[in-house]
């Protein structure tokens, strides 16, 4: 069985429109075993409940942003490890050295190419 088989993703982001483009390319790479979530609090008290292996984020969300939701995964024990990838159309100096802060794994700019994305999950968990 493949990594792509194995791994366990969620994808959180308010826009169905941008949660249905980044599942689109998920499947186009054949990772199968992801769910979703609309905002980052719901996507946290599931977490610490169903961890996953790799948390793909929108920044920009109300409430609870992504790098609101990086830091309560990395203050939890049972999330603290989790792979995290933050998805943004603002990738300025102070979100990106902020998420390093916080042990980002890794960031993708929007809009993306269905290869960047493969080749960002394959910097965080290896070649799938």
């Amino acid at each position: 069985m493949s990594l792509k088989d194995k791994l366990q993703v969620l994808v959180v982001d308010d826009m169905s429109t941008s949660r249905a483009l980044i599942v689109q390319a998920l499947d186009e790479i054949g990772i199968k075993n992801y769910r979703t979530e609309n905002d980052g609090a719901t996507a946290w008290k599931n977490l610490v409940s169903h961890p996953v292996h790799l948390v793909i984020s929108d920044y920009n969300m109300p409430g609870m942003d992504g790098l609101q939701l990086l830091e309560a995964l990395r203050s939890h024990k049972t999330t603290s490890r989790i792979g995290f990838i933050l998805i943004t159309g603002r990738a300025d100096k102070e979100i990106l050295e902020k998420g390093q802060r916080l042990a980002m794994n890794n960031y993708i700019k929007k809009p993306f190419q269905t290869a960047a994305l493969k080749a960002c999950i394959e910097r965080v968990v290896g070649r799938l």
